[in-house]
């Protein structure tokens, strides 16, 4: 096997380090080298093997009790826009899928307004399982969840992610940010952009700012590259 980068070995090694696993198989052969494949698996496959063999049935938070499916998000993993949200809410629980209540429909919206679809993004949270009563999930709900969202990133690499609210900005960024203060300005995580903007719940209750929303998703489209018209040849406002 030839030699693994050794930056690339550092960020498997610290993924592994943040589920609590502090050893690594070595070769049996007596090389020393550790077993971890140096060709990176396709996307779509590495994806499922986080989901399958690496998450499988968490039991790592509190929130699994009551949960009754991991979402564990979905989409394209080729994709050039990542849209990471806080945790399930009870539809998305029942589906086992991200975004499909009513705040789903609004990104479902944004997203097709973009001249995007769904299946040409992706889609996940900060946290697999439902908090419940739909409340933010908690600081050690978090800690314990992070690491799969962290890789899901590392996987797929998008150009861009939209960290929608303030749990996956202070997620990925820092505590101390707010989306009300920082939205429509582009941070860095790993590299990658990310444009905070409002959880579409929060537009639910706050039609007005959909107007907010739609400036950040055009910053992001110019960033792209995108043509910013929709539809009539004019940029679309949300519904």
């Amino acid at each position: 096997m030839e030699d693994i980068n050794p930056e690339d070995l550092g960020l498997i090694l610290e993924f592994y380090r943040e589920l609590g696993i502090e050893t690594v198989p070595v070769d049996e052969s007596g090389s020393g080298q550790a077993t971890v494949n140096d060709t990176p698996p396709e996307k779509g496959g590495a994806l499922d093997d986080l989901r399958l063999n690496v998450i499988g049935d968490c039991r790592r938070c509190r929130l699994s009790g009551e949960r009754k499916n991991i979402v564990f998000g979905e989409g394209n993993p080729d994709c050039e826009i990542m849209f990471i949200g806080e945790g399930p809410g009870e539809e998305e629980d029942i589906q086992g899928r991200p975004f499909v209540g009513r705040a789903g429909e609004v990104l479902t919206s944004l997203i097709d307004k973009m001249g995007f679809r769904r299946n040409e993004v992706y889609i996940a949270n900060v946290v697999k399982c439902r908090p419940p009563g739909n409340r933010n999930p908690r600081p050690d709900e978090i800690s314990a969840c992070i690491p799969f969202l962290r890789e899901q990133i590392r996987i797929i690499q998008p150009r861009v992610i939209m960290a929608l609210g303030n749990v996956p900005l202070q997620s990925l960024i820092g505590e101390d940010l707010r989306i009300s203060r920082v939205r429509g300005r582009f941070f860095e995580y790993e590299g990658i952009r990310v444009m905070p903007t409002f959880h579409p719940s929060y537009l639910l209750r706050n039609r007005k700012d959909k107007w907010l929303t739609w400036a950040d998703a055009v910053a992001v489209l110019k960033y792209l590259g995108r043509d910013v018209k929709h539809g009539s040849g004019r940029p679309s406002r949300p519904d």
